[in-house]
Order: C-alpha cells, then sequence, then structure tokens
C-alpha cells in the first residue's frame, strides 16, 4: 500500500481535478519506451499527473498539461540537487524522471512534533534566492482571488487587504504545496515532492502545512500556534505567516467550516 501513496496528492488546487490523464500517459510511455524503462502500473492516488514506478527504482512523472502551477518543477528539481526535494535523474519538457523514495511512507504517520521537526528542517533546505526562469507568485495570487470572489468566497475582501498590506515578495524559491503528505520518508531522510514552485515569501509555503494532514480541520488552536511559531523560530514572520494563510485559504479553504479559523489568525 506504501508504493501506492507514495505520490498521494492532497490536492490544494482551488477548482477542483481536471479529468482525464489519456495524454500524459500516452506520453510517459513513449518516453519509457525511448529510454529503455520498464512502467509498473500507476500509483492509483495520484490525480493530477501520470505518475508510475519503474522497475528499477525511479519514477516517471508527467503533469497534466493543464497545470501551470508544475510549470517549473523540474527546474525546482533541478536548482536542490537532491537536496530536501526528490533528486530528478532526467527530464524531456515536462516529462520528468526522478528517484524513487522508498519506504515512501509520509510525514503523517510521525508524532506531531517530530513531524514539525522534520517539515522546519527539509523547508529550510528548499527555500533558495532565486529568479530567472522561476516566475513571481504575485500575479498568480491576484487571478486566483478574482476567480475566488466569483464563485462566493466570503474571505477574499479579507485576503486582498492582507495582500496589498505585506505586497508580493518574490525573493525565494518556495515549493507551493509544502504539506505532510508531499514530504516523503527516502531511505533514512525525508525529502519533498511534487513542488508547485514559485518566487514569494517563505512564509507563502506555511499555509497549507497548518491545515494538514488531510483529516486536519484545524479545530486544535494550540497546535496551529505551535506550528506558527516553530516557522517563527527558524526566521519567518509571524504576521506573514498568518496573513498569507489567510489569503491563501479564501482560495484553497473556502468552506465554511474555515471560515471562523482563518479570520481568527489576524484577528
Amino acid at each position: 500500500m506504501l508504493g501506492r501513496q507514495l505520490y498521494a496528492h492532497n490536492k490544494d488546487d482551488t477548482f477542483g481535478p481536471h479529468g482525464d490523464l489519456a495524454v500524459e500517459q500516452r506520453l510517459g510511455e513513449s518516453f519509457a519506451n525511448e529510454w529503455g524503462l520498464e512502467l509498473e502500473d500507476p500509483f492509483a492516488m495520484s490525480n493530477v499527473s501520470y505518475v508510475a514506478p519503474t522497475t528499477d527504482g525511479f519514477v516517471l512523472k508527467v503533469p497534466w498539461h493543464g497545470d501551470d502551477e508544475s510549470l517549473h518543477e523540474a527546474d525546482a528539481l533541478e536548482a536542490w540537487g537532491g537536496n530536501g526535494a526528490v533528486r530528478l535523474v532526467r527530464r524531456a519538457g515536462r516529462v520528468l524522471l526522478e528517484q524513487r523514495a522508498v519506504p515512501g511512507d509520509d510525514l503523517s504517520r510521525l508524532p506531531e512534533e517530530q513531524a514539525l521537526e522534520v517539515a522546519t528542517h527539509i523547508a529550510r533546505k528548499l527555500w533558495l534566492p532565486a529568479a530567472s526562469p522561476f516566475r513571481a507568485v504575485g500575479p498568480e495570487v491576484a487571478r486566483w482571488l478574482d476567480r475566488a470572489q466569483s464563485v462566493g468566497s466570503t474571505l477574499v475582501p479579507l485576503a486582498r487587504e492582507l495582500f496589498e498590506e505585506i505586497g508580493d515578495g518574490a525573493d525565494w524559491l518556495v515549493h507551493g504545496d509544502f504539506h505532510h503528505h508531499n514530504i516523503l520518508r527516502s531511505g533514512q531522510e525525508f525529502v519533498a515532492i511534487d513542488p508547485k514552485p514559485y518566487l514569494a515569501d517563505r512564509e507563502y509555503d506555511v499555509a497549507t502545512f497548518l491545515w494538514n494532514p488531510l483529516e486536519n480541520r484545524l479545530i486544535d488552536p494550540e497546535q496551529t500556534e505551535r506550528r506558527i511559531q516553530a516557522f517563527v523560530a527558524v526566521g519567518l514572520n509571524e504576521y506573514k505567516i498568518r496573513a498569507w494563510t489567510v489569503i491563501r485559504g479564501s482560495y484553497l479553504r473556502p468552506q465554511p467550516e474555515y471560515l471562523a479559523w482563518l479570520q481568527s489568525l489576524v484577528s
């Protein structure tokens, strides 16, 4: 079962999944043949990319063609060079061959304090001063807020105020989808997978960690505060963590059960 979970996605896209991956599968199979790879069955829970293990210890990944957020995934993996993230072995456009994380259990299996220690350690490896070819996240956030408002997210007005207040810093390469299910055990260490890389404040990455694992409904304010303080302790700005969580929550967690909690972060 661990193999099936290895590339499971806690999909934080605002507006749902894409449909089928037939085109991506054909492309992946074509490159597997060209590269002399034998593919096993794709991971069952990989619903935004075609992702299949190979028989010789790698993973072939083809992101869904409509997933613009993963445009520079390969560039980020190359920048990290296996330090904090899964190692990129080969690429052809958006077809990626990556080292497989084995045994592949994710951070949600660890006790809270241990998971938090691992997460802050990994995050510090991933946050790098960077520039081109990575894109600033600010224009994307503005677009996501517009779309969230169009479908009725009541938190958007507050999110816009906070976004204007903190600005759209673009000094750091961030993972973009940083959470328990995207941090896997690889040997004696942990590595991140599935980045949605942008240039942003480092604090941008904390929001998705706060509302994970999947079953976390943010009903434990003490846990949330401990997590925030752990990231503050490694050099992040507390107010920006709170502001970015509200901003991202307005389009990634617009459900009514999250509203009061998100508002409380900056009240």
